[in-house]
């Protein structure tokens, strides 16, 4: 093997530990990866994908529903918080999930101020994670395109 996968297989694997030991994902994103083969090898991406695009229209939706301070659709927002929950679960998003409780527990004392932050936190955690994602993504390919093999990570 030559040295220079080897260096990106390294440089991977300690990646993708970092974003577990920094809470971004949990084991959920290890079943996800399993998922993936040769016959698949964008799966995990294009599901993330869709997940960020989620995010994306249920943050904004959210926004719009918390802007008025007189007339705020608690329910709504309740159901986008729901929706945003159960998809970050599904996909090892940890602290996107992380704070989607704390943002349904404003939800449900119809905390506007409290949303508002949870919004804003939810916001900063998809984006961040979002980028560190596309990284290890942009890895995998430069691993690839150097024709080595994604290296099995075992996060214990």
């Amino acid at each position: 093997m030559n040295t220079v996968v080897a260096q990106l297989q390294r440089q991977f694997q300690d990646y993708l530990v970092s974003l577990y030991q920094q809470g971004f994902l949990d084991n959920q994103f290890t079943e996800l990866r399993k998922l993936q083969d040769e016959g698949t090898p964008d799966f995990v991406a294009e599901v993330v994908s869709l997940f960020f695009d989620d995010c994306s229209k249920l943050i904004n939706t959210m926004s719009r529903s918390l802007e008025r301070p007189e007339n705020v659709d608690f329910k709504q927002v309740d159901s986008g918080v729901h929706q945003l929950k159960g998809s970050s679960s599904s996909v090892g998003a940890r602290r996107v999930k992380n704070v989607c409780i704390s943002f349904k527990e404003c939800c449900d004392v119809q905390n506007r101020e409290g949303c508002l932050r949870c919004l804003q936190q939810v916001d900063y955690e998809y984006k961040m994670l979002k980028t560190k994602l596309q990284d290890l993504f942009n890895l995998e390919q430069r691993i690839l395109q150097a024709g080595g093999m994604i290296p099995q990570v075992n996060i214990s």
